[in-house]
């Protein structure tokens, strides 16, 4: 049989990649078999491709672990808050209840770097491996604690290992799926975290109350087993590292210095007495030339393409938690809302993000996904800026609740699409670099933001009288966070213009 024409190979290729783009399930049969007369080999591997989704026999077992590894921590994260005022009391460290938080973001903020370089030169199997075992070895280690020094050093451990994972899932996306798969596996992150922030507190308040809160820790290393034997074999059959050389010292030396300057600024930012200005400016000094160098040039002069995909991941999470931390402390305190009553009324954002998620995930959509995200962070920034009006007392208090579905639905729009974009502005080998900035980019977002939303908190008066439940904050306080947050909302819209690179 004589060899097939370039230009029928191509064609062929052509219309099969077209068809990829378009979101089709599947390709005619008179394609396939051409296909598979100009290449035998390769062509029923297209074709398969082509037509499995996520769930497809291919991919099923992998993005059924990833759903659950992902599950398993936002479970963890969404129990630990309800958890840790009982464990702080009984191990006599309410001293150092910020700091059991602090130790996290800190330590994931260096081994998010770390993960990146390690993934592009030996795969993301051995870093996820391993970043599961330090957060499991954290789990334990906090569920363990005798003293409250010990919890704070067990949290870093568990921040190391959630750094080192989140990391490990972005590249293993990037390198066993498609990319018109992509979407939907980053999608399924968002999704992953709806039952555990409706369904965590309430557990890890019954087990507490139960049990004790060390079983809040200690049951989740267990479970984390089941989800790695099914995405083994998987893992195993991805290609290594396209980087060869030693990991980039540089780099993690710069993401170290990073870690500590955002762990001098939020000690500081937990004490405002003159002498905090010592830690906050050796915190400066060494976060600002470090990230600098850390993330994509030009990222914080919104740089076209990666840059300002990167930035607009820190502006969107950073004003997300910045608002949903002081939603709950106003209606507790302005209120009078129960704790639970004011923590239900954000239940409803978690819904309307993996709905946002899922409606980018359309392929039909693709073309307006930058547009999208823009309106997304828009109307996040508007539904902040009017929940501080049930400061009102003739306000009803529900309306928290619904502004909460549209910044859900926003941050759903932005967030996994930042990762999607990611991937695609990334060359072959930089994978994990890049997602590991997008990471830092997250974290070091949250840390200023929230950090400077406590520091406007305390100078409004809020801080004092907010300790005490029994005495109202100054409405004022609230407003200057929920302005700050509206504000950094509206900057992602605009950054968000700016995604796609020139020409």
């Amino acid at each position: 049989m004589a060899e097939p024409r370039p230009t029928v190979r191509l064609g062929l290729k052509a219309e099969w990649i077209s068809a990829a783009r378009q979101g089709s399930n599947r390709l005619s049969p008179l394609t396939v078999k051409a296909m598979t007369a100009a290449d035998p080999i390769s062509a029923p591997q297209a074709a398969t491709d082509t037509a499995e989704g996520v769930l497809g026999r291919r991919h099923r077992a992998l993005t059924l672990g990833i759903v659950s590894v992902v599950s398993l921590i936002a479970f963890e994260a969404s129990a630990v808050n309800t958890a840790m005022p009982v464990a702080a009391r009984a191990l006599d460290g309410i001293g150092l209840y910020a700091f059991a938080f602090s130790a996290f973001f800190t330590a994931s903020l260096f081994a998010m770097a770390l993960s990146g370089e390690w993934c592009d030169r030996a795969g993301p199997l051995i870093p996820l491996f391993t970043g599961i075992a330090a957060f499991g070895t954290g789990l334990v280690g906090a569920g363990a604690a005798q003293e409250m020094w010990m919890f704070v050093a067990a949290r870093g451990m568990q921040g190391i290992g959630s750094g080192l994972v989140i990391v490990a899932l972005y590249v293993v996306v990037g390198r066993a799926y498609p990319e018109r798969l992509r979407p939907a596996v980053i999608a399924s992150f968002s999704a992953a975290w709806v039952v555990p922030v409706i369904v965590g507190p309430l557990v890890a308040g019954t087990v507490t109350e139960r049990l004790g809160w060390r079983w809040v820790f200690l049951a989740i290393p267990v479970l984390i087993l089941l989800p790695l034997a099914v995405m083994l074999p998987a893992l195993r059959a991805l290609p290594p590292g396209r980087n060869t050389g030693a990991m980039d010292r540089r780099r993690i030396l710069l993401a170290l210095g990073v870690a500590a300057g955002a762990g001098l600024l939020q000690y500081a930012g937990q004490d405002l007495r003159p002498l905090s200005l010592l830690p906050a400016a050796a915190g400066l000094a060494l976060l600002v030339p470090c990230v600098r160098r850390l993330l994509p040039a030009r990222t914080f002069l919104a740089g076209r393409g990666l840059p300002s995909v990167v930035l607009l991941r820190g502006l969107a999470q950073g004003s997300f938690l910045a608002a949903e931390t002081f939603v709950p402390l106003m209606l507790v305190t302005e209120r009078g809302l129960s704790a639970t009553l004011a923590g239900l009324s954000l239940t409803g954002g978690g819904l309307t993000w993996a709905l946002g998620s899922f409606t980018l995930s359309r392929a039909r959509l693709e073309p307006y996904r930058e547009r999208l995200m823009s309106l997304g962070m828009a109307v996040q920034a508007l539904a902040v800026a009017v929940v501080p009006l049930v400061l009102i007392d003739a306000v009803p208090v529900w309306l928290v609740a619904v502004c909460w579905l549209l910044v859900g639905y926003g941050m759903g729009l932005t967030i996994s699409s930042v990762g999607v974009l990611t991937l695609r502005l990334s060359r072959p080998g930089e994978e994990g670099t890049n997602a590991s900035s997008l990471q830092v980019s997250d974290a070091l977002g949250s840390v200023v933001l929230v950090g400077l939303a406590g520091v406007l908190f305390a100078l409004a008066g809020g801080s004092s009288s907010a300790a005490a439940h029994d005495t109202a904050a100054p409405a004022g306080a609230f407003v200057a966070v929920f302005v700050l947050s509206a504000g950094a909302a509206l900057a992602g819209a605009y950054v968000a213009t700016r995604l796609r690179p020139r020409g």
